[in-house]
């Protein structure tokens, strides 16, 4: 094994895997519930996500701090632990959720294309696909921090593109101050609520941050290395969140600010057309390019989530460029098949709710683990916290689905 970066490396050096895995925050599914919110409730809702970030940043740094510690993934642990057939019912739910993930975030890519330039959303998802395979390249390529910094630099893209309506059509400062106060307007605010926090903390973006951490900077020797390492990854997670939550909260207010009582938010093509009506060509065409780079970031990592879940409940490596083509199947078909792209990524939400609890009760209770974190684990009141934060989670997560399908 090479020799861990906290030896070779200091600050900002340190800094990257928290930044992909937070790509996942700001995917097609989380755009569309956001532009709802506000366009629907103002700034109602604004509290939810700022809950959601907050139980994102622990829950993120647990995962990375596993991969760290451990010198291993969370699915490389669960593996090693369960017994032949649990471990394979396990890897079939969680490639279930990761083909979910992929299947959204193709679908998504394949949206932005259309609105672009016109492109057939089938079309539209190979060439996803295919740019995707690309980005998975330059790791194989040119090695993990090449491979961030091209996701950073998507991320960078779906910032600006997401929060440029906001200088068109500035947040009202009593709205947004009146948003953090928890509080709902009926049955339709406590599902979209639901939707909101549910989708936030997200399986495969719990499975891959320990992989990134641990490809990144190898398994940290005790001591002052990786006391220094555990520091600089708990900065990378909360810079990276509060971006990914700038973004998540900039579309609500955008939303809040210039689409309330605009018709068709609730999909991502009327949203934009409300966009652009709204605000002009201009701010919807930064919106277009945001989305596309939040599909083509999201999917990357999402193949590599899906490559973790395989070599890790597997015992298997699968190349990444392998996976990639794999899940790209099921988001063409539908895609060919006419489906409607907001039901499926509805669908793809519904999928994911199912995962949560899978991913999150093992990294709460492996933080705890003595014997597998040795002086590293959780204190008893930071489980306690986790576990409250778990709780809230799967409930609001079983809530959705039971509003959804009833």
């Amino acid at each position: 094994m090479r020799t861990p970066a906290p030896v070779r490396a200091r600050g900002a050096a340190l800094l990257g895997p928290a930044f992909v895995a937070a790509v996942a925050y700001v995917d097609p599914g989380n755009v569309a519930a956001n532009l709802t919110a506000g366009a629907r409730y103002g700034y109602l809702l604004l509290w939810v996500l700022v809950a959601a970030n907050a139980m994102a940043v622990l829950v993120q740094y647990q995962s990375a701090k596993l991969g760290l510690v451990t010198g291993r993934t969370l699915p490389g642990v669960l593996g090693g632990r369960l017994r032949r057939g649990p471990r394979l019912a396990f890897w079939v739910q969680a490639e279930v959720v990761a083909a979910a993930t992929d299947v959204a975030e193709v679908v998504g890519g394949a949206i932005a294309l259309h609105l672009l330039f016109g492109v057939p959303l089938p079309l539209g998802g190979l060439i996803v696909g295919a740019a995707s395979i690309v980005l998975l390249a330059t790791q194989d390529r040119y090695g993990q921090r090449r491979f961030e910094a091209v996701v950073v630099a998507l991320l960078a893209v779906i910032t600006v593109g997401f929060l440029a309506g906001l200088l068109a059509s500035p947040p009202d400062a009593g709205g947004v101050l009146g948003g953090l106060v928890p509080r709902f307007a009926g049955t339709d605010s406590v599902l979209l609520a639901a939707s909101m926090l549910g989708a936030t903390v997200m399986p495969h973006a719990i499975y891959v941050h320990s992989a990134l951490a641990r490809d990144r900077h190898g398994h940290a020797p005790e001591g002052s290395a990786r006391r220094r390492l555990l520091r600089a990854t708990r900065w990378d997670v909360a810079v990276a969140l509060v971006v990914a939550g700038a973004v998540n909260i900039g579309l609500l207010l955008l939303a809040a600010s210039g689409l309330q009582g605009a018709e068709g938010t609730d999909t991502i093509e009327g949203a934009h057309a409300a966009i652009v009506d709204a605000l002009g060509p201009a701010v919807g065409l930064a919106f277009a390019v945001g989305l596309l780079a939040s599909g083509l970031a999201s999917t990357s990592v999402g193949a590599y989530a899906g490559a973790t879940i395989m070599a890790g409940l597997l015992h298997r490596q699968f190349p990444l460029l392998l996976r990639r083509v794999v899940t790209l199947v099921p988001a063409i078909v539908l895609l060919a098949v006419g489906a409607d792209p907001t039901w499926t990524l509805v669908l793809s939400q519904v999928v994911l709710s199912f995962g949560i609890p899978f991913a999150l009760v093992p990294l709460v209770r492996y933080g705890r683990d003595r014997g597998l974190m040795g002086a590293d684990r959780n204190g008893p009141w930071l489980h306690a916290v986790l576990c409250v934060v778990v709780g809230l989670v799967v409930v609001l997560n079983v809530a959705l689905l039971v509003l959804l399908l009833v």
